[in-house]
């Protein structure tokens, strides 16, 4: 054995018929390079893009595992708990270790300023929200900064679980002045649906997009494990005048959602580059 297995182990999933298949009739031969908990993670990936072992299926116990790839429990722990993180595992207390649900990747443009809505109802998929959040406030700081609020001002704020296909794909909290939406509770699928029949819907935008792990209370509302990779945006949004109109913060479960963007090289370097051939 590679390492040695006189570490004390916890149980991984139950071995069932169907999770026998992940091991073949050949020997596990790990791919080459770096430490070995990454080679057998590298390995599981293989075996569940190729089929070997499939959503809703249990991964072979720790110690199957370790026995089958010749290394040690402390190494298969590595890396089950990696696969965990990264949403490609589920752990049930009890219950053992699963291949989770693979999710459906979407593509949203950070060049046009849609509506969750309306950018799911785009691409034909099922849109449903579920309210965490909807009053009146007293601003916050960082609200009363970003939306210009005088003293004494206070603030809409909607908070919601947004969900396609009935699969948790972001959690979005916006703060608006309560002087634009005076009843939030007259939301209800679509806040831009709602500012456009009063005058208010944006037209332009400046996001801020930073990547962070999902803490505890937002990974159970996405249905991932905490510390699961999420993508974080900010966005402030104005009218055709410049007011500020929403401050909106919002997080996606990071194995759904890759965001594109358009790149054009700037007139003056074209020039510049022309000039230059």
């Amino acid at each position: 054995m590679r390492q040695s297995s006189s570490e004390p182990g916890a149980s991984g999933g139950t071995v069932s018929g169907e999770s026998d298949s992940i091991f073949g009739a050949n020997p596990v031969v790990l791919p080459q390079g770096g430490p070995l908990y990454l080679q057998l993670k590298r390995w599981i990936e293989d075996a569940i893009h190729r089929g070997a072992i499939k959503a809703g299926d249990a991964l072979p116990s720790e110690r199957d595992l370790a026995l089958k790839a010749d290394v040690s429990r402390v190494t298969v722990r590595k890396a089950v708990q990696h696969l965990v993180q990264e949403g490609v595992l589920i752990q049930r207390h009890g219950s053992g270790t699963f291949v989770a649900p693979q999710s459906q990747r979407v593509e949203q443009s950070l060049s046009h300023l849609t509506s969750f809505t309306e950018d799911m109802a785009r691409r034909g998929m099922s849109v449903r929200s579920e309210w965490l959040d909807k009053g009146i406030y007293v601003p916050s700081p960082e609200e009363t900064v970003a939306l210009g609020l005088s003293s004494g001002d206070l603030v809409a704020r909607l908070g919601r679980l947004r969900l396609s296909n009935d699969v948790p794909m972001a959690i979005e909290r916006a703060a608006l002045s309560a002087r634009i939406l005076p009843d939030p509770q007259s939301v209800q699928a679509s806040l831009y649906t709602q500012l456009d029949k009063s005058g208010f819907r944006p037209v332009r935008a400046i996001q801020r997009i930073r990547a962070a792990n999902l803490g505890e209370k937002d990974a159970k509302l996405l249905d991932v494990p905490a510390g699961s990779a999420s993508l974080n945006i900010e966005r402030i949004s104005y009218l055709a005048s410049g007011r500020v109109i929403e401050f909106t913060r919002s997080i996606y479960r990071g194995d759904t959602y890759d965001f594109v963007a358009e790149l054009r090289l700037g007139e003056t370097l074209r020039q510049t580059g022309n000039a230059n051939e």
